[in-house]
Formats: C-alpha cells, sequence, structure tokens
C-alpha cells in the first residue's frame, strides 16, 4: 500500500483510454457471470449430485419401464443401503403451457433417498397418511399460488385412470424447500400405490430406481454387480453414478459447459490483447518518467512491481465491479426465467472462479509491460524520452 497512491495517479493519466479498458473488462466479467449462471442453469444439479447414489435404468431407453419386483432383487445387493424408484407423469395444470415435472413415488423412501428435499415432519406425517396427496416444491407452489390444503387437478398426462378420465386430483399436503440452492424446487411428488392402482396400463412397473451404496469408491463394482443380475431378462438395466446421469440428460440439450468455455475463452482471448495493449502503450508514453524513478532510486523490481500493480488495478476494478454487477442481473433475471430455468442463479465456485480470473487477466496483461518496464536502461530511456 506503500505506493498507491503513486500507482492510482499513473492510471488515470489517460482517462478516456482507462475507462475504456474498465468497461471492457466490466462487460466481460458480466458475460461470464450470467454463462455460468446458464451453465447451472442447464446442469441441473449435475454439481449437487450425490457421490454415493446410483441410477438403475432400463438398458435400451430411460422411457422403457422397469418391474417394481426388481426393487427387492436390488436391495439384496451386497453395498447397497437403500432404494427408491420414481416414475414420469408428464401432466400439466390447467393449461398446457402450465407444465412442470411431476412424479408418483414411494414418499418415506423417496424422501430417505433425496434429504436435500426439505420438508417439515408434520407435512410428511401428513402426506404419508393421504393415499392422494401430494407435496410441491416452493418454485412451483410459488409460480402456481398452491397453498397447503389445495386440491390440485392434474390433466394431459399420458396416463388414463380406469374410469376412462385424464384428469387426475392430489391434495397439497406440504410445499418442500431445498438445503441447498441448487437443489431443484419444482418437482410435483405423489404416491405411486395410488398411481399404480388407478392407471389404465402399466401395472407394476416404474420409470426408474435411485440406489444409495455405502461405499461410493465401490460405485462401479456395485453397479455392474446390480447389471449382471437382470443380465439376459426381458427388461436389462443399466446402472450409472447419479452425476453420470445428470451430466448424460443435460447433454441431450448440448455440451452447455463447453459451449460456455469457449465463448468465455474467446471473450478473454481479446480482453487479454485489449488489456495488454493499454498498458504497454502507458508504459511507452512515460519512458522519461521511469527513467527518472530509477534514477532517483527505483529498483528494477519496484518498478516491475509498479507497472503490475497498475495492470492489477484497473483489471481488478472492472473485474469487481462486473462481477458484482452480473449478480445483480442474475437475481434480477432469475424470476423471469424461472418457468423455463428453475435453477438459475450465480454459484459461489463461479465467482471464486471469476476472482481468479480477475487476478490472471492483471498479472497476464501487465507482465511483458512490466518487464520491458524493468529492462529499461536510464540512458536510453531518457534518449528516448
Amino acid at each position: 500500500m506503500k505506493y498507491f497512491r503513486l500507482i492510482w495517479s499513473s492510471l488515470w493519466r489517460k482517462k478516456l483510454r482507462t475507462l475504456f479498458t474498465m468497461a471492457s473488462i466490466m462487460a466481460a466479467f458480466v458475460l461470464y457471470g450470467v454463462l455460468s449462471a446458464v451453465q447451472v442453469a442447464f446442469s441441473m444439479g449435475i454439481d449437487l449430485a450425490g457421490a454415493d447414489r446410483l441410477v438403475l435404468i432400463h438398458k435400451v431407453s430411460m422411457i422403457q419401464p422397469l418391474p417394481i419386483a426388481y426393487l427387492g432383487r436390488i436391495e439384496a445387493v451386497p453395498g447397497v443401503s437403500a432404494v427408491a424408484h420414481s416414475s414420469w407423469f408428464g401432466g400439466y395444470y390447467q393449461d398446457p403451457s402450465n407444465f412442470f415435472a411431476q412424479f408418483p413415488v414411494d414418499p418415506e423412501s423417496y424422501l430417505e433417498m433425496f434429504p436435500e428435499f426439505v420438508l417439515d415432519e408434520a407435512a410428511k406425517e401428513a402426506w404419508i397418511a393421504n393415499r392422494t396427496g401430494a407435496i410441491v416444491g416452493s418454485t412451483t407452489a410459488e409460480q402456481f399460488g398452491f397453498k397447503v390444503g389445495d386440491r390440485i387437478p392434474i390433466t394431459g398426462s399420458p396416463w388414463e385412470k380406469k374410469d376412462g378420465s385424464n384428469t387426475w386430483e392430489f391434495d397439497i399436503d406440504g410445499i418442500y424447500t431445498g438445503a441447498d440452492k441448487g437443489t431443484d424446487t419444482t418437482q410435483f411428488l405423489f404416491h405411486y400405490d395410488y398411481f399404480d392402482e388407478a392407471r389404465r396400463y402399466g401395472e407394476g412397473q416404474v420409470g426408474w430406481y435411485t440406489i444409495r451404496i455405502d461405499d461410493p469408491d465401490r460405485a462401479a463394482e456395485i453397479a455392474a454387480d446390480i447389471d449382471s443380475r437382470f443380465a439376459n431378462s426381458p427388461a436389462e438395466t443399466k446402472t450409472t453414478t447419479e452425476k453420470a446421469f445428470a451430466q448424460a440428460f443435460a447433454n441431450q440439450v448440448g455440451n452447455i459447459p463447453a459451449i460456455v468455455r469457449s465463448i468465455v475463452g474467446a471473450v478473454f482471448a481479446i480482453l487479454l490483447l485489449v488489456a495488454g495493449n493499454s498498458m504497454a502503450q502507458s508504459v511507452r508514453e512515460r519512458v522519461s518518467e521511469l527513467a527518472v524513478m530509477k534514477t532517483l532510486g527505483f529498483s528494477d523490481g519496484k518498478v516491475l512491481g509498479l507497472i503490475l500493480g497498475e495492470s492489477l488495478l484497473i483489471a481488478g476494478l472492472g473485474g469487481f465491479l462486473g462481477l458484482g454487477l452480473s449478480w445483480l442481473v442474475v437475481g434480477g433475471v432469475a424470476s423471469a426465467v424461472s418457468k423455463f430455468l428453475p435453477i438459475f442463479y450465480l454459484a459461489p465456485k463461479a465467482l471464486i472462479t471469476g476472482l481468479g480470473l480477475v487476478l490472471v487477466l492483471g498479472i497476464v496483461a501487465g507482465l511483458l509491460p512490466a518487464l520491458q518496464a524493468k529492462r529499461l536502461s536510464i540512458v536510453d530511456a531518457l534518449r528516448r524520452g
């Protein structure tokens, strides 16, 4: 901090150039923050996937059903500590545009499997006791105004009831929240037993199984053991880690992380040229001043440090402002896009990475000009000045 005033005054010698450089850095970090939020949105909780959870689906396709009878056989596999099943329902509320994810599940095993779904004990007991009961995530409840005690009709599901109706009604027994910010709070969960007895076809079948294992390090071994037990059966299985399953599901949209990295990489490469050129030009304009500073006793190392400090300061001001603005933008946009991208936020990991990029940008952009200033000969610099 001893030379901060000197660095600060040098930074504003050319105010317009400094402002434009800072604006470029700020815009780049705003873009970085928004794209990071988009990546989180399309990852759909991949980073929160449990290391001790596996997902078992039909070997042919996820849309192919599996027998409920597999439940006991999976529980008997050594290393398996818990099993829960889910199925896709696919209806809508009042209007086809009012779509959200609905799953028939076994309440107790499902909540045990996913402790990140936070539901108070009274609501949990009410849901378990109510055959036509359901719980809904806080995001969906807020979007449609659902309250505990409401009776909600879900229409349009491909699962027709035995009476020929295509409308299913459920009582809202609770609204769950997420233990972590990235938890999916859009789901609508109801009793599998009620669904299985009331549907016209497909009885005794489920969509997929989620499996908790004792030792995450044995995930591949346990997955292979499970699949071997259903080999050559009418419904062969494919078991993967929950994270791999979530990543494969997200990749159906496209390799969003790779796209984001490509865009951010291109933007920062251009930004590095802009910032580096600004710093190089600043040093060229101050050759005689740097020579005088060396004459007055400033060592080569101090001169290098002053130029690097200037580069870090301009990168820090632009980067911090950009990250702060991106946080505000993402927060403001999140509610507007919640219907399409329910998980949309700037993750702490992205902010930390952004701060690291600020540091790297400041060092790399200022390193070459700083080395040039360090190597300046006093005599040559005064002659050039």
